[in-house]
């Protein structure tokens, strides 16, 4: 074969190669854990072992492409009608895998990542931790699912973040917050998402950014600290009253507490498309509970 002729046939099985590559990795995403992922379309068969990210593919629409979900993940109604696959520290891999999917949506810090991808299925680790997380990860599942109008989506979540915070009086500004994600106690520090809610509402967290998102507090740092108001849910609130030194405390003296319901709880500390509600519970909670808001007296429930 003379050189002229050989090099075009070079050159056809290379651009055939690049063809056939495009056409294996028709999609390609890169996850939190900097993995990247291909498929060659979009996935039609999903399992989510995180809460949040089962609710993103809901939001964007998609539910239906959920065929299992972890434990936890109770919101939208529809999903507890599903597989449950354990939790996403304890998933059930020999569940997973029996349930064919396209991909399994985890969180970053779950485990189970090797073990899946080593029986040959496609894991996405995503693990959203702040406002621009949401925001981030709703568009990754967007391009993931091939769903067009998620930025207009996380649009409209935000936005309605920002109306919370315009419905609220002048005087609440500046509030004092101790907000409670569950015993230990652990609580909702300044730089995590629901601290980022709360100073865009306009409060001052106790917890500066400097002890992390979620720290274990010793009790004794909230009683010095003396917040305005406390927000606390259901889960926690038996017993408080009880804590040493807290019913010193201005926000106890004057009943400045917000109790949020199990149901409430579960909005308030998930990282996804309900944040916008989130908002709208605590700006109800400062509006009627804060020293400076409508009504101050008794617990709010």
């Amino acid at each position: 074969m003379n050189p002229m002729r050989k090099g075009r046939f070079a050159l056809v099985w290379a651009l055939m190669a690049l063809v056939c590559g495009a056409a294996q990795a028709a999609l390609q995403v890169t996850d939190d854990n900097g993995v990247v992922v291909n498929f060659e379309r979009a996935p039609q068969r999903i399992v989510s072992l995180l809460p949040s990210l089962s609710e993103t593919v809901c939001e964007l629409g998609q539910c239906a492409r959920l065929v299992g979900v972890d434990r936890y993940s109770t919101y939208p109604a529809s999903l507890t009608k599903l597989p449950q696959v354990g939790g996403g520290l304890d998933p059930n891999i020999e569940q997973i895998v029996a349930l064919r999917p396209d991909v399994v949506l985890m969180a970053t810090s779950s485990r189970a990542g090797e073990r899946l991808r080593a029986l040959g299925l496609k894991v996405v680790a995503l693990e959203p931790k702040t406002h621009a997380d949401v925001q981030r990860v709703m568009l990754k599942i967007g391009q993931l699912l091939d769903v067009p109008d998620a930025q207009r989506i996380w649009r409209a979540i935000d936005a309605a973040v920002m109306a919370a915070a315009q419905s609220l009086p002048a005087g609440v500004r500046g509030t004092r917050v101790y907000f409670e994600v569950n015993p230990g106690p652990y609580a909702a520090g300044e730089g995590s998402f629901i601290g980022e809610t709360l100073t865009r509402l306009g409060a001052k967290n106790i917890v500066p950014a400097s002890l992390g998102p979620f720290p274990k507090l010793n009790p004794e740092y909230i009683v010095r600290a003396d917040p305005d108001l406390i927000m606390i849910g259901q889960r926690s609130v038996d017993g408080m009253a009880q804590r040493p030194g807290w019913m010193s405390m201005r926000a106890m003296r004057g009943q400045h507490l917000c109790v949020f319901t199990t149901d409430e709880s579960d909005t308030l500390v998930r990282p996804g498309p309900r944040m916008a509600e989130g908002a709208r519970l605590m700006a109800r909670c400062l509006g009627e509970r804060a020293p400076g808001g409508k009504a101050s007296k008794g617990p709010a429930r």
